[in-house]
């Protein structure tokens, strides 16, 4: 399979085939939101990559080159790589829209100094965003989204076997044309509260007018900050609608990539 002979016969070529396949799995694994995150052990992702990359050797009669070394080889490698990192760079585009949302009802309410570090990725995140961040973790979780996630994985090596990874420019194209899709829910996740900070901006402004002896500032911080949480409360219940559909919307748009 790969030039080399190490006397071990069938077992050597299982081993090889595994290896494989744990390039695209990882791939995937790697940029997946939830998969990928910083703080899940590496050890126990590359367990979950070689325990799946055997359940596919299993079940799909999945054939892999047979000079991994030769530049046929590495190209199919490539391949494999690059259809994983599309799945999960595509559930990444999705999840990043509360992010988005997060740092506009931040800096509405003047909280974008509170800033947290972000377990999942190691980067500072406000901490509206790591509130939005938990949610979305526990609805994606809660309606399968990682079992859904790891079946279109395995669907695609139906769709595009190894050495046969190329996907084309439309389907290529589809990736960069979810951000529109990841913006527009952004929109519509921090549109009641911004409209709710912006009414009290503007009675806030219109007060400091009226008496110009008020301390606009003392005034208009814990005014944005009850008025954002109040409407946090309130609107609770559209935004868990709009992180229920963006997990659907994500797990929709990596099925139409590798859609036959």
């Amino acid at each position: 399979m790969i030039g080399l002979d190490f006397g071990f016969g069938a077992l050597e070529a299982d081993f090889w085939r595994v290896a494989f396949l744990m390039l695209r799995v990882g791939a995937a694994l790697m940029a997946a939101p939830f998969f990928g995150a910083a703080n899940i052990p590496v050890l126990a992702r590359i367990c979950l990559t070689c325990a799946l990359a055997i359940f596919i050797a299993a079940w799909l009669p999945v054939e892999v080159p047979q000079a991994l070394f030769s530049v046929q080889g590495l190209l199919a490698a490539a391949g494999e790589v690059l259809i994983g990192l599309t799945l999960g760079f595509v559930l990444m585009l999705a999840f990043a829209a509360p992010s988005a949302a997060a740092e506009v009802i931040g800096g509405g309410m003047g909280m974008s100094m509170a800033m947290t570090s972000d377990p999942a990725s190691g980067a500072q995140i406000s901490a509206f965003g790591q509130y939005f961040a938990i949610v979305l973790t526990l609805i994606f979780l809660s309606l399968g989204g990682h079992l859904h996630f790891i079946a279109l994985l395995t669907e695609s090596y139906r769709t595009f076997p190894p050495g046969e990874t190329w996907l084309g420019a439309e389907r290529l194209a589809l990736v960069p044309s979810f951000a529109a899709t990841m913006f527009e829910t952004a929109v519509r996740i921090a549109l009641p509260v911004t409209l709710v900070l912006l009414l009290v901006q503007i009675v806030t402004g219109v007060l400091s007018r009226s008496a110009p002896a008020l301390n606009l500032f003392a005034l208009g911080l814990p005014a944005g900050v009850l008025a954002g949480l109040a409407a946090l409360i309130i609107a609770a219940p559209i935004i868990y609608d709009q992180l229920t559909g963006i997990v659907e919307t994500a797990l929709a748009q990596a099925a139409q990539v590798i859609a036959p």
